[in-house]
């Protein structure tokens, strides 16, 4: 009994001693998931967003490159209220990600130009993704951008600058072609500082970025390109996504050398592919042309021929005021480029070094001989004029002064002026005809015989309308005596056969007499047959 109350104590002890052993297990593996936790967890991040359309605390997760690395602990609002600030926590091991210049967007079912983006968060749902900064300084607010970014950070390739007259078509996004291939995308774009044009930022990816050289040239390959001009219509088209979201495309001209790549790599963004190819014209001269008429049709940019040869453009037309003469002519500045002359150049002669004196110098004689210019019409469908400079040798004497600037070219009327003056010259003969007196000639006869019509419409066609029924009339009661069983037709008919047999008769006494004439004195004389049937 003593042994049996001595073991009884001990028994308790171990079944209590079990009792205990689960919550100890518990809190030790409550403790070891906690410093678990507290030595895996990073920095505390705040992302500051527009909108927390698709996010939920505890289970929105943070991701990069596709691997978790955070989760959303907490969501709140601003102190303005004005924006969300989204609270992650990032695991120890990305604690690197948490970069000064790192960004932060939430992935989203997204549709637009450049094309579909975000399907796979219709089924787990919109998450956070980074793209990694280049900056190791630490950092732990964030404003977190609205658009995904064009490139991710880590992308090879190269970054230039490309500026414009203006946005147009293009956006953050839009993309970059070579002969058509994308190889890039615009990143970025701002207004330049001085408020004249727009800057953007163009990403080139790897291997394609060192197809951009000191020479190259870009140039929007945005929509579709209609234009009509001297020489046609036109329709330029580039891609389909270039024709739907914009784009650039860039080229190296044939033939150019290239060089070294300027830092940093500015260019300009060309208005087409044919301005932006075209070699540099260098510095122009101005020349400035009076028209005595008006240049409907002309605009500036025209092009600006010589001997079919686009030497120069339109740049500017004005209205000027003649005192005396007491009209407005119209001055038109032409900026020519002796680049485009070819080695016309080189056989100038030079005065004192001074290109300006020796152009002077130059055109004085060529205007001597006969130089002039005159607006043409390059399109008869759009009637767009161009300014043609060429030699006229019967053009009369015209003054050239070589001190004046901008130099003056003279002018003479164009091919479709002196068709207008021979259209005019036309009208005005036809407007001295007599039209008016023709008319009220024309006018008495029509009258006339308006009368004459009345006439024969009230007394010529019912007398010939009362002839005709009694024609008719005639016709019929012909018809009816004519008919087979009338009394006229069966007296004709009897009168016919009785003179049928007349002749028959009259027939047979001819052939009697001319057999036997003497019969008509002796009688008929006995048939042959007749006799020797006697005889016998």
């Amino acid at each position: 009994m003593m042994r049996f109350f001595s073991a009884k104590p001990q028994q308790l002890f171990w079944r209590n001693a079990l009792i205990w052993l689960i919550p100890a297990l518990a809190l030790a593996i409550t403790i070891t998931v906690l410093l678990q936790s507290r030595f895996d967890a990073g920095p505390a991040l705040t992302l500051s967003f527009r909108s927390a359309a698709g996010l939920e605390a505890g289970k929105t997760v943070v991701k990069f490159k596709d691997v978790t690395i955070g989760t959303v602990s907490d969501i709140t609002l601003s102190p303005d209220d004005n924006r969300v600030l989204v609270h992650v926590k990032l695991k120890r091991s990305a604690a690197d990600l948490a970069r000064f210049d790192s960004r932060f967007w939430v992935v989203r079912p997204r549709v637009g130009m450049s094309g579909v983006s975000g399907i796979d968060t219709l089924i787990s749902g919109a998450y956070i993704d980074v793209d990694k900064g280049k900056n190791p300084q630490p950092r732990s607010e964030f404003i977190g951008l609205e658009n995904p970014p064009p490139v991710i950070g880590d992308t090879p390739g190269s970054q230039f600058i490309v500026d414009a007259e203006d946005l147009g078509s293009l956006d953050s996004g839009s993309p970059v072609y070579y002969r058509k291939v994308q190889v890039g995308k615009v990143t970025s774009w701002y207004l330049r500082s001085d408020g004249k044009g727009v800057r953007f930022s163009v990403f080139i990816e790897a291997p394609y970025d060192h197809l951009v050289t000191a020479n190259t040239r870009f140039w929007n390959a945005s929509g579709i390109d209609l234009s009509a001009g001297t020489d046609g219509i036109r329709l330029r088209t580039g891609t389909v996504a270039a024709i739907l979201s914009g784009g650039i495309a860039f080229s190296t001209p044939e033939g150019v050398q290239p060089t070294a790549l300027p830092a940093p790599a500015n260019y300009t963004l060309a208005a087409d592919e044919t301005s932006a190819m075209a070699p540099a014209d260098g510095d122009p001269v101005t020349f400035r042309l009076r028209f005595e008429h008006s240049l409907h049709g002309l605009a500036v940019g025209a092009p600006v021929t010589f001997s079919s040869v686009v030497i120069g453009r339109v740049k500017a037309i004005n209205l000027d005021y003649d005192a005396r003469q007491h009209f407005f002519p119209t001055m038109v500045d032409i900026d020519v480029y002796p680049s485009r002359l070819g080695n016309v150049l080189d056989k100038l002669p030079r005065h004192n070094g001074d290109l300006q004196q020796a152009t002077a110098l130059f055109t004085r004689e060529l205007v001597a001989r006969g130089l002039r210019a005159q607006a043409s019409t390059g399109n008869l469908l759009t009637g767009q004029l161009f300014i043609s400079i060429d030699f006229f040798p019967n053009a009369p004497a015209a003054p050239f002064d070589i001190h004046e600037l901008p130099l003056r070219i003279p002018t003479v009327n164009g091919g479709l002026d002196e068709i207008q003056q021979q259209v005019a010259s036309i009208v005005g003969k036809v407007d001295k005809l007599p039209l008016e007196s023709l008319g009220n000639n024309l006018n008495a006869t029509l009258l006339e015989l308006n009368a004459a019509l009345r006439s024969v419409n009230g007394q010529t066609l019912p007398a010939t309308n009362r002839l005709l029924a009694q024609t008719t009339v005639t016709t019929r009661t012909i018809q009816d005596l004519l008919a087979g069983d009338s009394p006229l037709m069966i007296n004709i008919l009897g009168a016919l056969t009785q003179a049928s047999r007349t002749l028959k008769s009259l027939r047979g006494l001819s052939d009697q007499l001319e057999r036997n004439p003497q019969s008509l004195l002796i009688g008929k004389p006995a048939e042959p047959d007749l006799l020797q049937a006697k005889d016998k």
